[in-house]
């Protein structure tokens, strides 16, 4: 149900208020109907079903009954008593309240307030102590929000109420022609008006460019037409059975792309978080050369002038190699002069291969995250049919996961398994792997066993076999991203795990090494 079908629908209940209420009944567990005396249209029921997806709000002459069917509505029997006096809309958002005077009796009823949020898969119905505006506190509500299910906006009996986040948005019932014009309405196509103008939704965006004459972007020409069609929209927000039909059919349309843009968009998300970090290691990393050259200097000067530190010293003031003053070094006292100057050579190497190794791949990541930024730009215009298509393309480039490990092809058709953690490598080494299988992991860094499958002949592996299995061992580890990478294979005969080490620990000898990128391989 739209923000201009539901004004409507208060519109009309307006008009005969304040009301007598007679009571409610409960034609099942999603549905209220609150009798109502004096309505403009004659005795009747106001309905509201609050079963997602699809919650509704209308004014019925039908006779209903039912007692109530769970918790929530025998607090509603109990709790929302009393003339109805007034229903209120939040904007023209599909959020509404009624406001009831409650009962004065042997158990007096204090006034209360219904809120019914028509919002599809999130609607809920809610009852809240009197008060003004659209905040306070939660009676009872009939959906209960955790945040293990939204964490940004929770719904719980007891709580504060928290409305929709805010928005701008055109009003239509007060909408001018210069207004539209200014907020560029002209330039954009009927379907996305409903981006721009309050109450609108696929339905009834339909429902405009059928009464329009026309779906494209009207131009200063034929806003003035648009404008009407919209005028006769808000006075009657009724859908003609063809446009229902195709409303239906586009509204599912817009959440099933919703959903597969949602998917695509989060694992790129993960991606350029990560590529953030990797790129402020680089940053931290231009730094580190600067305290590296700091160190090398302050070495220098240590070994210049080593006889004349004192041993045991904590801090030192020496000449500057420049001639320009001297320079306060502190010392570890349990050192030389010459040891001191070591650790600060050893420092200074450690800083500068790490910026080196980072440097060398910086344009790469730079690169990764320029295409990634593209790809979520992209994402947020592509059609439904755009999104199927990278979601099926998306799925054939993922690698089959197998009961242990990722499994990948051999250029020669052999099989190749790699380890997810630490668990699946020690399965995969110790218990999967056949002594003439072949066993790959990257040298000095932690990451993934990579295991051949050879058969029981044990079969050799030709080159490109080795290289793209070395690939898939450097890719899988710390290493990921870089170029050079070193990477041993040995038969798994070769490999055994130390007594008492941790899962995934392994010594291995009679390998031999490849140096590879490390990124995964094509296919």
């Amino acid at each position: 149900m739209e923000g201009l079908m539901l004004s409507r629908v208060l519109r009309d209940l307006a008009g005969g208020l304040p009301a007598r209420a007679l009571g409610w009944v409960f034609p099942d567990e999603t549905t209220a109907a609150l009798l109502l005396e004096g309505m403009p249209a004659g005795t009747g029921n106001l309905v509201l079903s609050y079963r997602p997806p699809q919650p509704v709000v209308y004014f019925s002459r039908e006779r209903l009954r039912g007692e109530p069917n769970n918790p929530f509505q025998q607090m509603m029997a109990h709790k929302v008593r009393g003339d109805l006096l007034r229903a209120e809309q939040l904007k023209l958002d599909r959020v509404f309240q009624l406001h009831f005077g409650g009962e004065e009796g042997f158990v007096s009823v204090p006034p209360a307030r219904l809120l019914f949020e028509v919002t599809g898969r999130n609607a809920n119905l809610l009852i809240l102590e009197q008060g003004e505006g659209f905040g306070g506190r939660i009676l009872h509500a009939a959906r209960e929000i955790t945040p293990s299910r939204n964490r940004f906006r929770t719904t719980r009996s007891g709580g504060q109420y928290t409305p929709p986040p805010p928005y701008e948005k055109l009003d239509p019932r007060s909408l001018s022609a210069e207004e539209a014009q200014v907020q560029g309405l002209a330039a954009l196509p009927l379907a996305r008006w409903r981006e721009q103008v309050d109450g609108l939704g696929p339905l009834l965006s339909a429902e405009l460019g059928r009464r329009a004459g026309f779906t494209e972007a009207p131009g200063p020409e034929r806003l003035p037409q648009a404008l009407s069609a919209l005028a006769s929209l808000v006075d009657d927000p009724s859908v003609s059975e063809g446009v229902m039909t195709d409303g239906a059919r586009e509204a599912a349309r817009t959440e099933k792309a919703a959903q597969l843009r949602k998917e695509l968009v989060g694992p790129l998300d993960k991606r350029l978080s990560l590529l953030t970090n990797q790129l402020s290691d680089v940053t931290r990393a231009e730094e580190g050369i600067e305290l590296a050259a700091q160190e090398r200097t302050e070495a220098d000067i240590l070994m210049a002038y080593s006889h004349q530190v004192p041993d045991g010293s904590a801090e030192v003031s020496l000449p500057d190699l420049t001639g320009e003053g001297e320079v306060t070094i502190a010392l570890d006292p349990l050192l030389s002069a010459v040891q001191n100057a070591e650790k600060r050579y050893a420092r200074a190497r450690r800083r500068e291969d790490v910026y080196e190794r980072l440097a060398e791949r910086e344009p790469r990541l730079r690169a990764e995250y320029a295409e990634a930024h593209a790809r979520v730009q992209a994402l947020e215009t592509a059609s439904l049919s755009e999104l199927e298509a990278l979601a099926a393309q998306l799925v054939s480039e993922k690698p089959e996961k197998v009961p242990y490990g990722l499994r990948f092809t051999l250029p020669s058709g052999l099989t190749a398994l790699v380890g997810r953690n630490n668990k699946e490598n020690a399965t995969l080494t110790h218990r999967i792997g056949r002594s003439m299988d072949y066993w790959f992991h990257a040298q000095g860094y932690a990451g993934s066993h990579v295991l051949v499958r050879t058969g029981s002949a044990g079969r050799e592996l030709s080159p490109p076999d080795i290289l793209y299995a070395a690939q898939l061992a450097a890719a899988h580890s710390k290493a990921r991203g870089s170029s050079n990478v070193p990477v041993d294979y040995t038969r798994i005969k070769h490999v055994w795990r130390p007594k008492g080490a941790a899962a995934g620990k392994v010594n291995y000898t009679g390998q031999k090494t490849v140096f590879v990128d490390g990124d995964l391989p094509e296919n």
